[in-house]
């Protein structure tokens, strides 16, 4: 079941080494450990790319993992997965389903936002300003959230949010 890593950095390794170490020494029962172990493997496959086989790690490691909290980070990654392949309307549901889970998630706020500002731009250019506005308007709460959880992170959303009218600098608190 471990993964064959083909990337030689060494803090992929280090953090490889000290897993299967946590795994052996941890008091957790053997579905536990096993969901852990697709979940690391799904990291590791996405981090070089291999999103095919991240995604199979994670469904794993979803169909096995019965914590919310820890099932939420699954979702989460899975999320980023069809994100970076353009599946916009999946990389929704799925952190939507993390937040579900785990509402103190501002990464996962962050990304719907910047997916929402995104389909914001492309209705700006082909001027469908109805829509641009709804979708601004819904990436400003979601960075608004994040940022409430994170308030020293998302700085750039900061300022778009008071670039943009959206945000006084005393309205998070």
């Amino acid at each position: 079941m471990p993964r064959f890593q083909k990337n030689d950095n060494f803090i992929d390794k280090t953090f490889t080494v000290l897993a299967d170490i946590v795994l052996k020494v941890l008091p957790a029962s053997k579905q536990e450990k096993e969901a852990f172990s697709y979940y690391r493997d799904g990291m590791s496959a996405q981090s070089e790319g291999e999103y095919a086989e991240a995604l199979e790690n994670y469904y794993e490691a979803l169909r096995l993992e019965e914590d919310p909290y820890d099932r939420s980070y699954i979702l989460y990654n899975i999320g980023l997965i069809y994100a970076s392949n353009g599946e916009y309307i999946k990389a929704l549901e799925y952190y939507h389903q993390a937040l579900d889970l785990n509402s103190r998630l501002p990464p996962a706020l962050n990304n719907i936002a910047v997916i929402y500002h995104y389909q914001g731009v492309k209705a700006s250019e082909k001027k469908d300003l109805e829509t641009a506005r709804t979708m601004f308007d819904k990436a400003a709460e979601y960075w608004k959230q994040a940022i409430r959880l994170a308030p020293n992170n998302y700085i750039e959303a900061q300022n778009w949010l008071k670039t943009t009218g959206r945000m006084s600098s005393d309205s998070l608190y």
